[in-house]
């Protein structure tokens, strides 16, 4: 599942090069209503002029088969056929979306991710996982589908406000704590902003594409990217079904650091100083999202929906200290609600 990612300067010009090749019958790009307005401009020199354009609402709310259907009957109604590429140019539901519906149209055409936020550069765009949310649930409908390359143009973050480029240091951080024990303490003392993202999105994209080599298929070392994702999808889940409460992904995945942390902590697989340096950090950057002591039952029930359950195992990924993530770890409801109470509590 080997794909070709191109980082700086030089990633819109290959994408050219690639679109022009003879072996493309038409070219389509989604984009949502915000990198319709902010970011095409940037891309369209580097398309063919015969392009077409598919547009979904932005935010996660439409991250759903009606925009895949949107998708389905733009690309059956302008006969695309087998050789035509699908980009995909924008956040996170962007990239999942448009891979999914890519995978499905024909039994799959290529597609292209061109992302335009910190989250998708250094992590939804690469990996090749695809998917829409479904009844509530995050990713619950998806396939394993490699694009035919990604294209990532730092320059795009210029685009974003500070709430959207902290919610992709989320993912940043995650990586660091389960396989860069280093890298978390020199960034420790720089702070989380930065003049140039480059070097921090090829660590990242490198520490992910390392992972996902060894396992495709997220049968074994793959897991230890869901770190964060089991309490923060939840999180994230149950705040979407409470109107003006949304959190962003990485808002969300920022809770669940925490909260997967101090349930390492309980292991006794993680020293407390180590909890204490980790939520220092994360709250340093991140405002704590506000729930009260009694949804935490709630939200600890959509993690028995979580991808990497077994029956009715809740399978999360831990730290067996900082730099050194452990999948497979199971922990119970109970567990769950009472690590969102501690991080309630802070």
């Amino acid at each position: 599942m080997h794909t070709s990612v191109v980082i700086g300067p030089e990633a819109l010009p290959a994408l050219a090069e690639l679109l022009a090749r003879p072996a493309v019958s038409q070219v389509f790009v989604l984009v949502d209503g915000n990198t319709a307005r902010q970011c095409l401009p940037l891309l369209e020199k580097h398309l063919p002029t015969s392009y077409q354009l598919i547009e979904i609402p932005a935010g996660e709310g439409y991250k759903t088969l009606a925009s895949c259907d949107t998708v389905w009957c733009q690309l059956t109604e302008q006969r695309a056929d087998r050789h035509a590429v699908l980009v995909n140019l924008g956040g996170g539901v962007v990239t999942d979306l448009g891979g999914f519906a890519a995978a499905l149209y024909k039994r799959g055409i290529r597609f292209v991710q061109v992302p335009t936020t910190l989250l998708a550069q250094v992590d939804a765009s690469v990996g090749g996982k695809t998917g829409v949310d479904f009844q509530g649930y995050k990713n619950q409908l998806g396939v394993f589908q490699a694009p035919a390359a990604v294209f990532i143009e730092p320059q795009f973050l210029q685009t974003l406000d500070p709430r959207q480029l902290k919610s992709g240091y989320a993912e940043v951080l995650k990586h660091w704590l389960i396989a860069d024990a280093a890298a978390f303490a020199q960034h420790r003392r720089l702070g989380w902003l930065t003049d140039n993202w480059t070097p921090i999105i090829r660590e990242s994209v490198a520490l992910k594409e390392r992972i996902v080599s060894q396992d495709p298929l997220e049968n074994g070392p793959r897991k230890l990217l869901n770190f964060g994702h089991t309490v923060g999808h939840a999180l994230e889940s149950y705040l979407l079904t409470q109107p003006g409460r949304e959190a962003l992904h990485g808002e969300a995945v920022a809770a669940g650091l925490v909260c997967e942390s101090w349930l390492s902590v309980q292991r006794g697989l993680l020293s407390p100083e180590e909890l204490d340096k980790i939520e220092t950090f994360v709250l340093s950057v991140f405002d704590k999202l506000a729930f009260v002591g009694l949804e935490t039952a709630a939200i600890a029930e959509f993690a028995l929906q979580d991808k990497k359950n077994a029956g009715a195992t809740i399978q999360c990924t831990l730290l067996q200290g900082i730099g050194n993530g452990v999948f497979d770890q199971p922990v119970t409801l109970a567990e769950i609600a009472e690590s969102l109470r501690y991080y309630h509590r802070l």
